[in-house]
């Protein structure tokens, strides 16, 4: 059997039964995908490139055709969400309102080709320029539009074909809470009463969602769904979309804990949205009454991020989601040592104290190097056909983890020429291995170390990753635990790979010769 070879996935039979399902189930996504793109364009498409998949189960496709032009191919199996997309961005297309159009659409509703806006986020643009005023302008530009869409999208607006429920009300809020309460709250083990926190959920709730602004929320409304183009901002993956509060989209973007727009950014943001809803509306607003309710609602998504850093790290042991938990919790300390949300509620509050409390934060706040800390982690790829690297410190060795457990890319043709630090490579092992679950045992082992050996003054540790050939598997992770080291704890960290030092050498040494 012999497939298209796509641009971004090369689709062969490769007699490897893990991975004869996926790439039989691609080939004919791809398949299916050509044809819509055939029946609207009248010509077969000149490439179809293969884009890394979301958190969502939908699959994503760039075409581009004989022309030059590029269109994005949406896969998904969940028609309702498929129709719900399609009906809102039709009905947003219409209002002339920053949203793909929708260019075609299969039969069974499983494929639409929508227009394409790039690869480059509001939060790419963040984190590529960092907090300086043509990125400030960025988000004030979202704000504005984003206030349009709610405003002028609502018009006309059939809630009927919501995704979910039509209405973001108390239940929806309700959800939030106890999310954050069964997944950290309770894993802090400190007292309160519960049924009175209960009490203060449901007047909190109730209070929020009786305002007197209900327009078109988009509900995800947050920085990576925000797509820059020839100066413009427009928006993406907005089906889950209903009709309430627009401060919640709001809130959602200026405190998107990924972001952490500095406190001056946060204040004028917040006006700056408050302006463009009332030249849009064109009356004012209560602004007193608007920012209260504002407060509520940037409460209610800090509370749903710690519940789910919660249940990502304190349950399923994600070692990336603790260590971005002190940093919610220093979100939370300034927001309520800053913000009055109107409303008394004192057991809510004495919970939201415990929170924050310095013995809570220091828990989760993981012992940082500085430039009197002794300690170097020195982290190795090696292939088990050569050995295990020898420890020159002279302690006798450190941590081995085998990483032939994990599928071998260098088995495969296009992948034998690059390394672990390739993106191809990279994108086969997040996508079709488990490395990101051996990768956070890995860490949650070797942090125990590192914040040890930190404390008590330690100059070295040995952290070494096998595989065959010391080239993809090995050097993919030990890349991996060094970004990690740095992040969480600024240690030094002295990152060799045995391998791929040797080849360069070698290379240069017949460089010379020649």
């Amino acid at each position: 059997m012999q497939g298209k070879h796509y641009k971004g996935f090369p689709f062969l039979l490769l007699g490897i039964p893990s991975l004869l399902y996926y790439i039989c189930r691609m080939q004919e996504m791809i398949d299916a995908i050509s044809g819509v793109y055939k029946s609207w364009k009248g010509v077969e498409p000149a490439s179809i490139d293969v884009l890394p998949q979301s958190g969502s189960d939908r699959r994503y496709f760039r075409i581009q055709g004989a022309d030059g032009q590029t269109v994005i191919a949406t896969f998904g199996i969940n028609v309702r969400e498929n129709e719900t997309f399609i009906y809102f961005s039709k009905h947003f297309t219409e209002q002339r309102l920053p949203v793909p159009r929708i260019l075609a659409v299969s039969e069974d509703k499983t494929i639409y080709l929508q227009q394409d806006f790039g690869d480059t986020s509001l939060l790419n643009a963040l984190e590529q320029k960092g907090y300086v005023p043509e990125v400030y302008n960025l988000f004030k530009e979202s704000l504005h539009q984003l206030a349009q869409v709610q405003i002028l999208g609502d018009e006309g607006l059939n809630y009927e074909n919501c995704l979910t429920n039509e209405e973001f009300g108390k239940q929806a809020i309700m959800a939030d809470l106890l999310y954050f309460k069964f997944y950290f709250l309770d894993a802090l083990r400190k007292p309160y009463d519960k049924q009175k926190l209960i009490n203060d959920f449901e007047a909190l709730s109730s209070y929020l969602t009786h305002t007197e602004y209900k327009y078109f929320m988009f509900r995800d409304f947050q920085s990576r769904n925000v797509m820059l183009q020839n100066n413009s901002v427009h928006f993406i993956d907005f089906q889950g979309g209903m009709k309430g509060a627009p401060q919640y989209d709001a809130a959602s973007m200026i405190w998107q804990a990924r972001t952490n727009l500095p406190d001056e950014w946060k204040t004028n943001l917040l006006e700056d949205y408050m302006d463009s809803f009332e030249a849009i509306i064109q009356k004012p607003l209560d602004r007193g009454v608007f920012a209260s309710q504002y407060n509520g609602y940037v409460l209610i998504r800090l509370l749903q991020v710690l519940g789910a850093y919660g249940f990502r790290g304190l349950f399923e042991r994600k070692a990336q989601f603790l260590t971005s938990i002190p940093l919610a919790l220093h979100n939370l300390k300034w927001f309520i040592e800053n913000n009055s949300l109107g409303l008394s509620v004192p057991e809510f509050k004495k919970v939201l104290e415990i929170c924050v409390d310095d013995e809570i934060i220091k828990k989760f706040t993981p012992v940082q190097a500085d430039e009197q800390t002794p300690l170097v982690v020195k982290i190795c790829s090696f292939s088990y056909k050569k050995g295990i690297p020898p420890d020159a410190s002279g302690n006798g060795g450190g941590f081995v983890f085998d990483m032939r457990g994990i599928d071998n890319p260098g088995r495969y043709e296009q992948y034998k020429t690059i390394t672990g630090r390739d993106k191809p490579v990279m994108e086969y092992l997040e996508r079709q291995t488990k490395i990101q679950e051996f990768l956070n045992g890995v860490f949650n082992i070797v942090d125990i170390s590192v914040e040890d050996y930190i404390k008590r003054g330690f100059s070295s540790l040995a952290v070494n990753f096998g595989c065959t050939g010391g080239q993809h598997r090995s050097v993919y992770a030990a890349d991996a635990l060094a970004r990690h080291l740095k992040n969480k704890y600024n240690v030094k960290v002295d990152l060799y790979h045995v391998e791929q030092e040797a080849k360069n050498w070698i290379n240069t040494i017949e460089k010379v010769n020649s």
